[in-house]
């Protein structure tokens, strides 16, 4: 027992270690980190934990889960990156503690130690449990819902069906009802094989009414709140218009380029699933020749899970993140069992080289490239500058960052301007500034009183892909 303690304890705070290296010294990449992180601070701001807004205006794209951490993390850390970020890092960790958990049920210490290991030091695990999103979350609730969905189906054990449906009543707070995607797996285990004693194990119409319960708890009263449009677009827009069209130009709107992006994930795991990916030739070989009823399993959940995403036609590399965990359960229960019977195997190199190098990047890139985060760079020279008391203003330049950065100092919102109003906005009495491109207020501001202060950086939208110079033009009274 002192044994196990010891594993899990070092587990968990050598993962959330791991993850939160170099967290503090990155600024928060647009778009979506930005947007999480405002919605929570202004949930904090508001008392109001039901409706999330972003600069004023209703956030309906997710569910609260993640803000509700944020939100917690900045009541300890305060109102800053790391504590936006902190919640996916400590969350990766305990994604860890449950893979290595059900890995000792399904293989012993070694393929749950292996299994932890290959999906804490996946590439797009290393990148999603440093940002401010609500990925891990997703990760987290779907992970535990296969696993209790295993063991009530491998072994049995009836007790399991509470934590199915609480896991995906909580993934379905934490990004939608993708989240019930493991109610496909074991459907479809179930249907393999026709064996109907095994649904009465997960006694499902008193389960679906439990998660249906726990969702309602807070899905009523933001309906009500916002008169049903956070169904409206919270699931007609981020989950079925997700399906059917690209969003902010990820994915093909053509039904040919539809076709040809299928294969997407099945070659981008590749990249994503690095360095462990070099070995997924070697285990689809080995699981085709041989494999189980825990194999079935858990091919059954990756194979879902990437047939879902490659039919929806907004694509990201990440979305099939959930499917990691299942993976390296998969690669870790073949990979040691082929290394002791050749006793040899790369894993710990592979494992320590890969490990070392991710530390390093998480220590040594942020600091260099923060430079190039303009809104950032703009917040750190005119912060002395700012006065909570001023109206605040962009040309050209709206992406979250500037609300995220500027509103830790000033309690305004931003009001996104054309050209032609942004010396209407400054001539306006009492204190304000405004962020615009430098060559528009060159252009627009050439005759500006000389109390008026001028600060300008030059960086790159990652949002859209391109160099950027901005101008802050701001009048102190």
């Amino acid at each position: 027992m002192k044994s196990a303690i010891r594993n899990y304890v070092f587990l968990f705070f050598g993962s959330v270690l791991f993850h939160l290296a170099g967290t503090w010294s990155l600024p928060l990449i647009d778009r979506d980190e930005p947007r999480f992180a405002e919605a929570s601070r202004e949930m904090i701001e508001r008392a109001d934990y039901v409706v999330p807004y972003f600069n004023n205006q209703l956030r309906l794209d997710k569910p609260p889960l993640a803000y509700w951490a944020q939100a917690a993390s900045y009541h300890i850390f305060g109102e800053n990156d790391f504590a936006a970020r902190f919640p996916s890092a400590l969350v990766a960790a305990f994604i860890a503690l449950s893979i290595f958990a059900w890995g000792v049920r399904i293989g012993g210490d070694k393929v749950a130690w292996w299994a932890a290991i290959i999906f804490t030091l996946s590439l797009q695990t290393f990148l999603h449990a440093k940002a401010a999103v609500a990925d891990m979350w997703l990760v987290l609730f779907m992970t535990t819902a296969h696993w209790a969905g295993y063991e009530l189906i491998e072994n049995g054990r009836t007790k399991w069906w509470l934590p199915f449906y609480l896991s995906l009543a909580l993934g379905f707070l934490a990004k939608g009802p993708i989240a019930w995607t493991p109610l496909l797996t074991v459907g479809a285990i179930i249907i393999y094989a026709q064996d109907w004693r095994l649904a009465r194990r997960f006694k499902f119409s008193p389960g679906i009414l439990l998660t249906l319960a726990v969702v309602a708890l807070w899905g009523i009263p933001a309906l009500i709140q916002t008169h049903g449009e956070f169904f409206a677009v919270g699931i007609g827009r981020h989950v079925i218009g997700r399906s059917f069209a690209t969003m902010e130009g990820h994915g093909a709107n053509s039904l040919g380029m539809c076709l040809l992006l299928l294969p997407f994930y099945f070659v981008t795991v590749f990249v994503s699933f690095f360095p462990w990916s070099i070995k997924l030739p070697w285990l689809t070989k080995n699981l085709w020749r041989r494999r189980d009823s825990i194999d079935n399993y858990l091919i059954t959940g990756v194979a879902i899970i990437f047939v879902i995403f490659s039919l929806v036609r907004t694509k990201l590399p990440h979305y099939t993140l959930p499917a990691f965990p299942l993976l390296a359960l998969l690669l870790a229960r073949h990979w040691s069992l082929s290394a002791v019977a050749n006793r040899r195997s790369l894993f710990a190199t592979i494992a320590v080289t890969t490990a070392c190098l991710w530390l390093a990047i998480a220590l040594a890139i942020p600091p260099m490239v923060a430079r190039f985060f303009p809104a950032y760079q703009l917040f750190q020279v005119s912060r002395a500058s700012l006065q909570p008391d001023m109206q605040f203003a962009s040309v050209e330049f709206e992406e979250p960052s500037v609300v995220w950065y500027f509103r830790s100092r000033v309690k305004g919102f931003l009001t996104p301007l054309n050209e032609r109003r942004a010396t209407e906005f400054m001539s306006v009495s009492g204190p304000r500034f405004i962020v615009l491109p430098t060559p528009v207020a060159g252009a627009v501001f050439t005759n500006a009183p000389q109390t008026w202060k001028f600060f300008t950086v030059s960086g790159f939208n990652i949002a859209k892909g391109k160099r950027v110079d901005l101008t802050m033009v701001l009048k102190s009274e």
